[in-house]
This record gives structure tokens, C-alpha cells and sequence, in this order.
């Protein structure tokens, strides 16, 4: 009898097995074949398309469309790389380019050079924000579009390029010859001392070989320049790679210890990255600063700092990019960069904000509901959270840009005065002592005046919003008195405004200005005057009490979640 309850048992057990097995195989076939028919489909329609379309197409315009579209329905991470755009893919992964070492821009109908990078061809010869592209080897460039010049500026190096530019306001136009280099744009824009005791590092972004810069920077800084503490600005740092932020954080937190783990769809992309190297500083206090536009591999190192207590977090909410992408190689020199993972650090949280496979009725991706998130533990038992980005440990108020200083950005009115300043003024005082004195503000308002500048306000817009609304639910002429009223309570008085925000309009003219004579390391140091999450870092750092108290658990906290 045994046997033969065994026997059924073990019968049962097949039976249900190949049940499944089957089930499954049905499963994969069926998707096989609907992924089969919809590529016919696909092929079918578009072979039409090019017999029967009233006029010519464009084939690859169309395919590209169509792909893009495709992916931007998973999410934003998830793109195609076309082989015109493999040399813009290289620059963000490895900094590196064949160029001439400067940002180019539209300026109406011309094209000009937003920005030369220090120590590159375009510097070195001479080039400033501001010059206008005429020619280039001997071919007019008035009716190109950016990507066609920047595509003829990159290449291979020692390549001889010339160009006819001209400079704006000093109505002069120039000759130049300049030879490619191969540019390698340096991911610490700056490194120095801020304090006698107080070093600090700025990374702009999380490319290959960025570990080691800091590395080299922390050390230059503690044992050459004598720092006791540090502050690692990742603000507006949008990550990059996912190896150099394991590398980043390995050195600075014991040997072995886990940094992050992803966890996908395909069993190849689960791992866990740890601590595979001896750090460099395990018991220095160290400060990381973190903003809205700290993302993706900034927030794993941030995130991972936290969690095992090794660094105090302050400044405001971060991003909230938990997903990690692979690349992928297709035909014709092309790639598929793919959403293949989720990451988690140390706590287990994962810090992604939106849900792009639930999206709401409207098509876009919803945020994780506070019923959704969970409470996680520190190494040594603190509360984190996960549901999107990285709390700081001491939050900040958002910097928000009044309307005004955004308006004389979007419409580069800053941009432009700035480039006129240059031309008028060969020198400028050091970075940290250079101020907007009343003279160059006074010069500003003129110049404004000149351009007739004008603008509304956010509740301008609303208010004329409003005021159609009401229009069409005939609801406008019996309160007119009270729109009219608040109509000129809030028009705009630029004169008006330019004293109010004058601060706000100082601060972005300085960057400006700054940045044309001491480029971006100049911009930084210029920021430190009025940086108010930088002078809490300081604080933070000059007492050793209240930095160690945020790293001490507030409550017992719960068990660490996997």
C-alpha cells in the first residue's frame, strides 16, 4: 500500500510538471508568435507606405520615429543609439571625444561657442564664449544646423581645422587655425581647500576614470594640504557609470562591504557589487552634497554612504533613478541602451521615484503613494526610506530661480551682456573676490533697456489663463472690475523687479562673467560667497558633536530588509 501511495505521489508530482512545463511552453510560443505577427505587420505596412505614400519618404527618418516612440513608451533610460550619435554616447560614458574642446550653440540665425573648455584648442587659440562661426574650412556654416557643425568640429586628431569667426560687439572678424585634440574632460571640476581644515571635491559626472580623480584629489588634499574633513559635491552631478560609483565608494568604507546590488528580469544581471580594494580614509568626516539633479550613480554613492554610515548627507531630495541600463550592441554600428535592472543599496531600498510599468490614465508614470514606502535600517539601525531618492540627513529649502533670472537665462540676455563685458574688459579680480558693484549692475539695467527687454511672471500666465476660462463660461464681464485689479497688481515692472532680485541677478551674472575668464574652476570658487549648502557642510564639519550625532540612531530602528 505504501508503494503505492508512493507510486501516485511520484505520478502526480510528473503529471503536474509537465503540466507546467507545457504551460510554460505554450506561454513562450504564444509570445514567439504575437512578437512574429506584429514585426509582419510592422514590415507590411511600411513596405506600403513606400509604394503607395503621395509623396516621397524618408525611410530612416521614419524607422527611427517609430523606435523611438516604441521605447519612450517603457521609459526615458531605454533608447536607440544611431551610429551618427555613437560619438556623443562615447563622450558620456568616457569624457572623451576627438574635438576642439568647446560647447556650441544656436544664437537666433548663428552658430556661436557657448562655452571653450580651459586648456583645449579652441582656448588655446584664442576662442571666447560668445564668437560667431562664419566659416569652417572654407565652407559657410550660416544655414548648418548645430549637429552638422559639431559633427565637423569632432574627428579623428591632429586634423587641421580653420575657421572664420567673428567677435560680437567688437565687429571683427578673424582667421584661426586650430588642431584637433583628443579631449578628455577632466570629471573633478574642482578640488582645493574651502577652510584651513576643510577640503572639498566637485564631481560633475560618474565617467570612466572618475574614482581614481578622486582618489588623487582626496589625498592631495589630506596629506598635501592638510584636511581633516571633506566635502564630495555631487549636485547636479546625473550619474553615469554604475562600476565607477562601486569604485567611489570602496574608498572610503571597509574592505568586502557590499555597495549595491541589482536585480533584473535575466539572472545576469543580479549581483552584488562590494568593496573589492583597501580604502584610502575609512575614518575621515566627510560630507556629500546632493541637490534635485543628483541622480543615478550619484545617488548610489550617496545612498550607500548613508546607509552604512560612513558620510552625512546634506542638501535636498535627490532625483530618484533607480534603474540601471545595459548596452547593447545591434547592426550597422548601432546600440540599444536597455533598463535591465533595478539597483539596491546596502539598507536593500531602492530608490527609484516613478513607476513606468504602472502608468496612470493619462499616460504618465505615477510616483510610489505614501502607503507604498518603506522604512529601512543604517548599519547602525537610523531610519532611511525608500520611494524615491535620497532623503538627506540635513534637509535644506530648495534654491528655487525667481522669474526674472530665469527669463534673462532662457532668453540669454545674461549670456549676451556677459560677451560684451569680455570685449570691454581685458581682466577681472581673482574668483573670490569678484562682485557685481553697483556700476556693472547700473550697466546691466541699461543694456537691458537697450534690448527692450520684457517678460511675465508665472502668475501673469495664470491670470490670463483664468481670464479665458472665464471668458468662455461667460463668467468674465461680471467680475472684470476684479480681474482688471489684479491685472495691474501684478503686471510686471522690470525696473521694480531688477531691485528686488537684485541678489538672484547678481548671482547668475557673476557665474556668467566668471566663467569667461576662469572658466567652470572659477565659476566654482565664485559660488562659495553665497552657497548656503556649502556653509552648512562647514558647520557641520567644524563641530565633531553634531556630526557624530547624525550618524547615531535616533530610535532603535527596524531590521535591515533584503
Amino acid at each position: 500500500m505504501k508503494t503505492n501511495r508512493i507510486l501516485k505521489a511520484a505520478l502526480a508530482v510528473s503529471i503536474v510538471t509537465i503540466m507546467g512545463i507545457s504551460f510554460w511552453s505554450f506561454k513562450t510560443d504564444q509570445k514567439n508568435f504575437e512578437i512574429s505577427k506584429n514585426l509582419d505587420i510592422f514590415y507590411t505596412l511600411f513596405r506600403e507606405l513606400n509604394l503607395f505614400y503621395v509623396e516621397d519618404i524618408q525611410p530612416e527618418k521614419l524607422i527611427k520615429t517609430s523606435i523611438n516612440d516604441m521605447l519612450e513608451s517603457l521609459d526615458p533610460y531605454t533608447t536607440f543609439i544611431s551610429e551618427e550619435e555613437m560619438d556623443d554616447f562615447k563622450f558620456m560614458t568616457t569624457g572623451e571625444y576627438g574635438g576642439i574642446g568647446a560647447l556650441i550653440s544656436k544664437r537666433g540665425d548663428k552658430i556661436v561657442v557657448a562655452e571653450p573648455y580651459e586648456g583645449f584648442p579652441a582656448q588655446k587659440a584664442g576662442l571666447k564664449a560668445g564668437d560667431i562661426f562664419l566659416e569652417l574650412d572654407g565652407q559657410p556654416v550660416n544655414k548648418s544646423t548645430v549637429e552638422e557643425v559639431s559633427a565637423k568640429l569632432k574627428g579623428p586628431a591632429k586634423k587641421i581645422l580653420r575657421l572664420k569667426m567673428m567677435r560680437p560687439d567688437a565687429n571683427k572678424t578673424f582667421d584661426i587655425e586650430l588642431i584637433r585634440e583628443e579631449i578628455k574632460i577632466d570629471p573633478v571640476t574642482y578640488a582645493g581647500m574651502i577652510n584651513e581644515k576643510t577640503g572639498y571635491i566637485r564631481l560633475s559626472s560618474f565617467t570612466d576614470g572618475c574614482a581614481d580623480r578622486i582618489k588623487e584629489s582626496f589625498i592631495e588634499l589630506r596629506d598635501k594640504k592638510g584636511a581633516s574633513a571633506m566635502v564630495i559635491d555631487l549636485r547636479s552631478n546625473p550619474g553615469g557609470l554604475l562600476g565607477e560609483a562601486v569604485k567611489m565608494v570602496n574608498l572610503f568604507v571597509k574592505h568586502g562591504e557590499e555597495v549595491v546590488n541589482t536585480k533584473g528580469k535575466v539572472a545576469q544581471w543580479d549581483k552584488t557589487y562590494r568593496a573589492t580594494e583597501q580604502p584610502i580614509d575609512t575614518l575621515m568626516p566627510i560630507v556629500v552634497l546632493v541637490n534635485r539633479g543628483s541622480a543615478s550613480a550619484s545617488e548610489i554613492v550617496a545612498g550607500a554612504l548613508q546607509d552604512l554610515d560612513r558620510a552625512v548627507i546634506i542638501g535636498k531630495r535627490t532625483f530618484g533613478k533607480g534603474l540601471v541600463q545595459t548596452t547593447r550592441d545591434l547592426s550597422y554600428n548601432t546600440k540599444l541602451k536597455v533598463t535591465t535592472a533595478k539597483y539596491y543599496i546596502p539598507s536593500g531600498r531602492c530608490i527609484q521615484v516613478l513607476d513606468y510599468s504602472h502608468r496612470n490614465k493619462d499616460g504618465s508614470a505615477g510616483t510610489v503613494p505614501d502607503s507604498l514606502i518603506h522604512e529601512f535600517s543604517t548599519k547602525h539601525g537610523r531610519r532611511v526610506f525608500d520611494g524615491g531618492g535620497i532623503i538627506p540627513d540635513i534637509k535644506l529649502d530648495q534654491d528655487t530661480l525667481c522669474d526674472l533670472a530665469f527669463k534673462l537665462i532662457q532668453e540669454n540676455i545674461i549670456f549676451d551682456y556677459a560677451t560684451r563685458f569680455a570685449v570691454q574688459h581685458a581682466s577681472i579680480v581673482a574668483p573670490d573676490q569678484f562682485e557685481i558693484n553697483d556700476e556693472i549692475y547700473s550697466d546691466f539695467h541699461q543694456f537691458l533697456l537697450s534690448k527692450k527687454f520684457t517678460y511675465e511672471s508665472r502668475s501673469e500666465v495664470a491670470l490670463k489663463g483664468l481670464i479665458e476660462t472665464a471668458r468662455k463660461e461667460r463668467a468674465y464681464e461680471d467680475t472684470k472690475a476684479e480681474f482688471d485689479a489684479l491685472e495691474k497688481k501684478l503686471t510686471i515692472n522690470v525696473d521694480v523687479d531688477l531691485k528686488k532680485f537684485k541678489k538672484e541677478v547678481c548671482s547668475v551674472l557673476t557665474d556668467e562673467i566668471v566663467t569667461r575668464y576662469y572658466y567652470q574652476k572659477g565659476a566654482v570658487i565664485a559660488s562659495f560667497k553665497d552657497d548656503n549648502d556649502l556653509a552648512r557642510a562647514k558647520l557641520m564639519l567644524s563641530n565633531k558633536t553634531e556630526y557624530l550625532s547624525v550618524l547615531q540612531p535616533v530610535s532603535v530602528g527596524k531590521p535591515i530588509k533584503k
